[in-house]
This record gives C-alpha cells, sequence and structure tokens, in this order.
C-alpha cells in the first residue's frame, strides 16, 4: 500500500497562485508526471466530498494544469475509485524511485480520507 501527503503552496510571494502537491511514497506526482503542470486549487480538490474523495464507481479527476511555459490548457488526470477499504489511482504514468514507471497506486481508506481532511483543515490557517 502506498502513503499519500497533501501539501498546499499559499501563493503570493512564493508562487504565482495556490496549488497543491500531492505526495506519493514520498515522490511529487504532478511533478515526476509532467514538468509542465502545477497543483490545482486545494481548496477544490480537497473540499469534504470534493473531487479527491473517492466513490464506488471510478471518476476522474484533474488534478493540475500546465503553468509553464504558460499557463495552458492541458491537464493532468487521475482516475479514482473505492474497492472497500482501498482507494485506487489509475491512469498515472511517473517514474518511481526505481525509474520503473507507476501506472497505479494503492492507499488504505482510513490514511488517505485522513491526509486529505487535514490538508483541507490546514487551509483555514493560510489566507
Amino acid at each position: 500500500m502506498s502513503t499519500l501527503l497533501v501539501s498546499a503552496c499559499p501563493g503570493q510571494p512564493i508562487c504565482s497562485a495556490v496549488h497543491t502537491y500531492l505526495f506519493v511514497d514520498g515522490l511529487d506526482v504532478v511533478a515526476h508526471s509532467d514538468s509542465r503542470m502545477v497543483g490545482l486549487d486545494p481548496r477544490w480538490l480537497l473540499r469534504p466530498g470534493g473531487p479527491l474523495y473517492p466513490t464506488d464507481m471510478p471518476r476522474k479527476v484533474d488534478v493540475a494544469a500546465q503553468e509553464r511555459p504558460e499557463p495552458g490548457p492541458d491537464r493532468l488526470t487521475i482516475r479514482v475509485r473505492l474497492r472497500g477499504e482501498t482507494v485506487i489511482w489509475t491512469d498515472l504514468t511517473y517514474p518511481g524511485l526505481d525509474g520503473r514507471p507507476i501506472e497505479e497506486v494503492r492507499f488504505r481508506l482510513y490514511q488517505y480520507l485522513g491526509e486529505v481532511e487535514r490538508a483541507y483543515a490546514a487551509l483555514k490557517d493560510q489566507p
């Protein structure tokens, strides 16, 4: 099973806009998938019942948008689904620590939801 860690960049003056970092087993999924991309707004991605909340019915979720060399229409999309007590992300393509491509990750439901809820609650401390 993989481990999810979610973080958010607060935007100005650190970077141009508020965005989400999604780390799976210590790797930044967005940066490793496509370096032109930046995570979408965490208030949208992480909200209760929002796109990253798993359901029995698989759904496609945009998690990042093209930022470099300038903002564009490209999106990084994953498929999120719930199977029993396991959250599954598919449609991934990023290199793992060993260099082999990662196309699917699985999380324990309690760790996954706990992390999404923790990261969303932390946004209240940001302006």
